[in-house]
């Protein structure tokens, strides 16, 4: 079986709120709308962060998302208004650092040298 794309959803209960804080994580307006109540980011050719309004499951996603320099992009989601919890090491040298968007779904960034 091969899959052609992996698609992140976070379910959210205030759908516009939401969007809002999910454009300054990602840095720009979602790329498309294609439903009420969806809203989605090509990160990658073949990955995509969806927002999804779905309220009974809202806050209960975990999203990782991996970046070449950690401390740039925690520096550029302070300038962005969004707080990252303290970096924290994993295996080898690998560092994360976790942040909530409005419903409590945790997005991590994760800086993995080996990638």
């Amino acid at each position: 079986m091969l899959f052609t794309h992996v698609l992140a959803v976070a379910p959210v209960s205030d759908f516009e709120s939401a969007v809002l804080w999910y454009e300054r994580l990602l840095g720009r307006p979602a790329d498309a709308r294609p439903m009420a109540g969806l809203a989605d980011w090509h990160v990658s050719p073949s990955a995509w962060v969806q927002v999804f309004q779905s309220p009974e499951h809202a806050g209960k996603t975990l999203l990782n998302l991996v970046v070449e320099d950690l401390d740039r992009a925690l520096s550029e989601l302070a300038g962005r208004g969004i707080a990252a919890g303290e970096v924290q090491p994993g295996a080898g040298k690998v560092r994360f650092a976790a942040a909530h968007d409005p419903d409590g779904n945790r997005v991590t960034l994760v800086e993995n040298p080996v990638a």
